[in-house]
């Protein structure tokens, strides 16, 4: 299933912060979309609120003219939190079994598709450790795992790689290309800006607003210095110096 994402002017108070100011953002299948942004600009609380964890002020997201939230649509939907969800009293293994069953797997193809996702992570070796044992690297590469259960059309990674050697990372990433290849969205945040030129497109946050948003050749173009971190440095200074989202 090919998914289109339409968010559209979505706003978005914490306490006496307004996080997300008038954000619009439109998505296609088949596009890797990186969020770029200093600490505290709203990227974490962005995608929460396209996946209807949070509750808007204002505004709609659709997928595929569906509004979010949608208990329908979440079975299409995978998440890689930044903090890895994870039960660590159960086995790698066991782990993905239960979130494919949660989808209705059943449960001769649960366990095919688990045994399967652990190979690709390469934790085929350690799939009937317990969690509690994984390192916090072998978390990461779990938490990915379970968000692609059962081949969602749209799949939202917080800071991915984080605490991945740069081997891991490419294979990482030789998955998210492949994905694509499918016709899979994928929307990822990173800090990593060798990462972030690997995506199709980028929209830069600052202060709960879109403040760039364009293909990562375009955004080099825009600095002296051509590079992604002259950008991110210089938003992430104004940003300070204007008062930060959090």
């Amino acid at each position: 299933m090919t998914c289109k994402i339409e968010a559209v002017d979505l706003w978005k108070q914490l306490g006496a912060e307004q996080v997300l100011q008038g954000i619009d953002l439109r998505m296609d299948a088949g596009e890797i979309l990186g969020v770029l942004g200093p600490s505290g600009s709203g990227k974490t609380t962005l995608i929460k609120c396209l996946l209807g964890i949070l509750s808007l002020n204002k505004g709609s997201v659709k997928i595929n003219g569906t509004a979010i939230p949608n208990l329908k649509l979440m079975d299409n939907i995978g998440y890689m939190a930044q903090t890895d969800a994870l039960y660590e009293d159960l086995t790698g293994l066991q782990n993905l079994v239960f979130f494919a069953r949660l989808k209705g797997m059943k449960r001769k193809d649960a366990y095919a598709q688990a045994c399967s996702l652990m190979k690709m992570v390469e934790l085929s070796r350690d799939q009937e450790k317990k969690v509690v044992n994984y390192s916090g690297g072998m978390k990461r590469r779990l938490s990915l795992a379970t968000a692609l259960i059962g081949d969602p059309g749209i799949i939202v990674l917080d800071e991915p790689t984080v605490g991945i050697d740069p081997l891991l990372r490419d294979l990482f990433w030789q998955e998210f290309h492949r994905l694509k290849a499918c016709g899979k969205a994928i929307i990822m945040t990173t800090h990593v800006m060798d990462e972030a030129e690997k995506c199709d497109r980028l929209i830069l946050i600052r202060n709960g607003r879109i403040i760039r948003d364009g293909g990562p050749e375009q955004l080099k173009a825009e600095t002296a210095e051509g590079t992604l971190e002259a950008i991110f440095i210089r938003s992430a200074r104004q940003g300070r110096e204007g008062g930060e989202a959090v």
